[in-house]
């Protein structure tokens, strides 16, 4: 059974910064490209960031390009996003998400998902 599980969510001030972690079990983990995508209330869910199976490439939305950064270490199952200089806009429920799809970017197209992990980003 795939099982991804956040954590590293929380409350910080604007500037701030927060390393969110997503531990993964049950899937090879080195052959899923991995997502982080956020969802604000009243919104629909939006991709952050994405990573290659093999860390190689990266993709990331404009709203958050050069603030935020994402890894991985496929020895250890795990993906990172790490995120500085945070804005207010930023506060959402964040999912980590994995797909064998190469280059995916939409929601449909991960196959599993996280149960999410709350930022919220005071002004």
């Amino acid at each position: 059974q795939v099982q991804l599980v956040e954590s590293g969510g929380g409350l910080v001030q604007a500037g701030g910064s927060l390393r969110l972690s997503c531990a993964a079990s049950g899937l090879t983990f080195s052959s899923y490209r991995m997502g982080w995508f956020r969802q604000a209330p009243g919104k629909e869910r939006e991709i952050v960031a994405a990573i290659s199976s093999s860390g190689g490439i990266t993709y990331y939305a404009d709203s958050v390009k050069g603030r935020f950064t994402i890894s991985r270490d496929n020895a250890k199952n795990t993906v990172y996003l790490q995120m500085n200089s945070l804005k207010p806009e930023d506060t959402a429920v964040y999912y980590c998400a994995a797909t064998r799809r190469v280059g995916a970017r939409a929601a449909g197209q991960y196959d599993y998902w996280g149960q999410g992990t709350q930022v919220t980003v005071s002004s």
